[in-house]
C-alpha cells in the first residue's frame, strides 16, 4: 500500500508531504484547486511521460517521491531483489522522480536508477488508478475486449493467439508471394544457377589470388634469382672466395696467438664470420635449387590470373573478391530454393494455422468462463446504484479468426426486467453508463492484486441516492483495498473513512495549492459546502453532519 508521498515544485505545489492510511480516503475540493496533481503525481511515479510544464514556474526542477510497504507482494519483493532493487524480503519500497524545467526526468527505485520500463513494470503492481472517464471507453470493442480479458486473467494468452496470427498471415503472405511470383522466381532461379556454376567451374581456392601474386612475383624475377644466388655462392665458396681469404687468415694469426694477445681476439672473430658466411652460403645453394622458381611456369600462373581478372571485371569486383561471390550467389539461390517450395510454405501455413485454432480456442475457453461470472457479479452490483431489475450480459460473437481471437466481445444490457439485452451503446444513457462502468471497476478490484486503487471522479453523471450507494460500495471495497477517490459529490464524499481537501491561494505573484486532513468538525464544513455552494446555512451542516453520521453507521 501507498505509505507517504511528497512533492516539491509540481505545478502549483510549493511542498507537499501526506501519509496514507488504510480503507478508503476521500480527496475533495472545489474545481481548478489541483485535485488532479496529485493523481497526476502518484501516475508519474508510475510511469507516465513527463513534461517540462509541470514544474512549478520559476523552479528549476520538480521533485516527487513515494513510500509503499511491499510486505504483502511477495512476488514484487522477489523481482526487485533479483534485478538489485532491494534487499532480499524487504517490507517497503520508495520510487523517487526529478523533472527538470527542460522535460528531461530521472527516475529511482531504492535510490537505484531504473527506466521508464522498469518504472511501469512495478508501478502496475503497486496502484491501479480509475480514470474519470473510463466509462466513455465501455463502448469500444478494444476496451469491453480488454476489460474481460484482464478479469479472466487471460492477457498473456491473448498477446499468444496475437502473436500466432501474426505468423499464421506471414506464412500466408510468403506462400501467396511464392504462387503469384513463381515464374519470375524461375528466371532469377535460372540465372543464379548459371553464373554459379561459371564461378564454380573455375575451382576457385581460398586467398588464391594473393598466393597467385606472391607466386608470380617470385617466377617474374626467377632468372634474377637464380643468378644472384650462383655469384653469391660463388664470391663465398670459390676458389678464391671470402671463406678461402679468412682461412688463409687464420693460419697466418694462429702461429703467433701466444705472443700477441690481440691476435687470439681475432682469430675468434674471424671465426664467428666465418660460421655467418657459411649460413649465407646454405641461403644461396636453397635458393639456387630451388624447383617452384622453374620459369616455365610462370605461363602457367599468369593464364590462371588472367581467367580471374576477366572474371572478376565481369562481375566488377576485385579478383580476391570472386569467393565470397560465389558463396552469395550459392545462398541467394538456397533462398529461391526455399521461396519456390510451395509444398512446404503450405505446410507452414497449415502449422500456424493449427497452432493459432488451438491458442484461440484456449482463450474463448477462458474468456466465455470470465463473462459468465463478471455479467452475474456486474449486474448484482448494478441493483444498487439505482438500476433495479437491469441485467448486465457479456456476449461472445463468433467471428472469422482475426489476432482477437475467435469472438467479438460484446457488452450489452437490458436497462429493465423482461426487456431484452441490447448493445450498451444503443441504449445506456450518460449516467447508466457510469453506473455500469462503477460497477465493472467495482468487480474487477475485487479480483485484483494490486493493494492500492484510485478513482479519479468515476462517479461523473451520477447523483442522489445512486451517488450514496457508490460511496458505500467504495467504502466496502476499502475493506479489501486501500482506496482513494476524488469527488465532488457530498453523498461519496461523507462515506470516506479519511477526509482530504485542496484548496488554492496566493502567495505573492503565484498560486499555490496544499492539502489539509479535516477532522469532523472540518469535514461537516466541506461537505455542507458541496451540498449548498458559496451559502452554506445551519440546514446545510446539519444535513452535511447527517450524511456522516449515516455513512458511519
Amino acid at each position: 500500500m501507498l505509505l507517504a508521498l511528497s512533492l516539491r515544485d509540481f505545478v502549483i505545489v510549493d511542498h507537499l508531504n501526506l501519509d496514507f492510511q488504510n480503507g478508503f480516503t476521500v480527496l475533495t475540493g472545489e474545481t481548478g484547486a489541483g485535485k488532479s496533481i496529485t493523481l497526476d503525481a502518484i501516475g508519474l511515479l508510475l510511469g507516465d511521460k513527463a513534461d517540462y510544464s509541470q514544474v512549478r514556474s520559476g523552479a528549476k526542477e520538480a521533485q516527487l517521491s513515494a513510500l509503499f510497504d511491499i510486505s504483502g507482494l511477495p512476488l514484487l519483493q522477489q523481482q526487485l531483489a533479483e534485478q538489485g532493487l532491494s534487499e532480499e524480503d524487504a517490507e517497503e519500497l520508495s520510487i523517487r522522480r526529478i523533472i527538470d524545467a527542460k522535460g528531461k526526468s530521472r527516475s529511482y527505485i531504492n535510490n537505484h536508477a531504473v527506466t521508464l520500463v522498469q518504472l511501469k513494470a512495478v508501478g502496475s503492481q503497486l496502484i491501479d488508478i480509475h480514470g474519470q472517464n473510463a466509462h466513455h471507453s465501455l463502448n469500444q470493442e478494444a476496451a469491453q475486449r480488454e476489460l474481460l480479458d484482464a478479469f479472466a486473467g487471460s492477457l498473456a494468452q491473448a498477446e499468444t493467439v496475437k502473436q500466432h496470427y501474426q505468423s499464421w498471415t506471414a506464412a500466408k503472405k510468403a506462400l501467396q508471394e511464392a504462387q503469384a511470383q513463381s515464374e519470375n522466381i524461375a528466371i532469377e532461379r535460372e540465372r543464379l544457377e548459371w553464373q554459379f556454376n561459371e564461378l564454380n567451374q573455375l575451382e576457385l581456392q581460398p586467398d588464391e589470388w594473393a598466393t597467385l601474386s606472391q607466386s608470380h612475383d617470385s617466377l617474374a624475377h626467377s632468372a634474377e634469382l637464380l643468378q644472384a644466388a650462383q655469384e653469391v655462392g660463388e664470391y663465398i665458396d670459390g676458389d678464391n672466395g671470402l671463406q678461402r681469404q679468412i682461412y688463409r687468415c687464420q693460419n697466418l694469426l694462429g702461429s703467433l696467438q701466444d705472443i700477441e694477445p690481440r691476435f687470439a681476439e681475432s682469430l675468434e672473430m674471424l671465426a664467428s664470420i666465418e660460421a655467418e658466411l657459411s649460413e649465407i652460403s646454405a641461403n644461396m645453394r636453397d635458393v639456387a635449387g630451388r624447383t617452384d622458381l622453374d620459369p616455365n611456369e610462370l605461363m602457367h600462373q599468369e593464364q590462371r590470373m588472367g581467367e580471374l581478372m576477366s572474371m572478376a571485371r565481369k562481375y566488377r569486383i576485385e579478383p580476391e573478391e570472386l569467393p565470397q561471390k560465389l558463396a552469395e550467389i550459392d545462398e541467394q539461390l538456397q533462398n529461391l530454393h526455399a521461396a519456390a517450395d510451395l509444398e512446404t510454405l503450405s505446410q507452414a501455413v497449415t502449422q500456424h494455422l493449427n497452432e493459432y485454432q488451438e491458442a484461440a480456442h484456449t482463450l474463448s475457453a477462458m474468456r466465455h468462463q470470465a463473462a459468465a461470472r463478471l455479467s452475474e457479479e456486474t449486474t448484482g452490483h448494478m441493483q444498487h446504484l439505482a438500476m433495479k431489475g437491469a441485467r448486465f450480459d457479456i456476449i461472445l460473437l463468433p467471428s472469422s479468426p482475426t489476432q482477437h481471437g475467435l469472438e467479438q466481445v460484446q457488452f450489452q444490457v437490458a436497462a429493465n426486467k423482461g426487456s431484452p439485452s441490447r448493445p450498451l451503446n444503443k441504449v445506456a444513457s450518460g449516467g447508466e453508463l457510469a453506473r455500469i462502468s462503477l460497477s465493472i471497476q467495482v468487480v474487477t478490484s475485487q479480483y485484483t492484486q494490486v493493494p492500492t486503487l484510485i478513482f479519479d471522479e468515476v462517479d461523473t453523471g451520477i447523483g442522489g441516492g445512486v451517488a450514496e450507494m457508490v460511496g458505500k460500495a467504495l467504502r466496502a471495497l476499502g475493506k479489501q483495498h486501500q482506496v482513494l477517490a476524488v469527488t465532488h459529490l457530498p453523498q461519496v464524499a461523507s462515506c470516506g473513512e479519511h477526509h482530504w481537501q485542496v484548496r488554492k491561494h496566493s502567495e505573492g505573484e503565484q498560486t499555490v495549492s496544499e492539502i489539509s486532513i479535516l477532522d469532523h468538525g472540518s469535514r461537516v464544513e466541506e461537505i455542507a459546502r458541496m451540498l449548498g455552494g458559496e451559502t452554506i446555512t445551519e440546514t446545510t451542516r446539519s444535513h452535511a453532519a447527517e450524511l456522516l453520521d449515516m455513512a458511519a453507521r
